[in-house]
């Protein structure tokens, strides 16, 4: 039986162990539009604006599958369709996206993140975060106070 990539780990380092799973260019961006943007289908994926290529998308929803980032489940509204859902593993990320979000808006001197989002995260992270979880378990979008991202 061929080995599988989760299985070519060549240290015990937790680092390594993240990047390995989520540590390519558009693994984020896709846990990002399920957060912020409610992006359930493989359609609406495709439709974000750093214009992932279809054979990448797939390639990318079958390997957080395979992590358990996120679960692909049947739609109860269309027969034979499928909608993708962070598992716990993926709400688990979410501090991390919002890290991720400080980090970049503070190092990257062309960010559009507003200020609005960056003083709220500076100032009530923790408040925050409750919001979007509760939007995550509530199958919405949280709310982000743009929608260009």
């Amino acid at each position: 039986m061929a080995k599988s990539k989760t299985n070519k780990r060549q240290s015990g380092c937790p680092i390594a162990f993240s990047l390995d799973a989520i540590g390519d260019k558009w693994s984020l961006l896709i846990v990002r539009d399920m957060v912020f943007k409610g992006r359930r289908f493989y359609g609406e994926f495709l439709e974000a604006q750093e214009n992932i290529s279809t054979n990448i998308l797939a390639d990318r929803l079958k390997s957080l599958e395979e992590k358990n980032i996120i679960r692909k489940v049947s739609d109860p509204s269309t027969k034979g369709r499928y909608r993708y859902e962070l598992t716990e593993t993926g709400i688990e990320l979410i501090p991390t996206l919002l890290e991720v979000i400080l980090w970049g808006a503070r190092n990257d001197p062309n960010t559009t993140t507003p200020r609005k989002l960056l003083e709220r995260l500076e100032s009530d992270k923790q408040k925050y975060l409750m919001e979007v979880l509760e939007a995550v378990e509530a199958n919405q979008a949280a709310p982000f106070y743009f929608s260009n991202i």
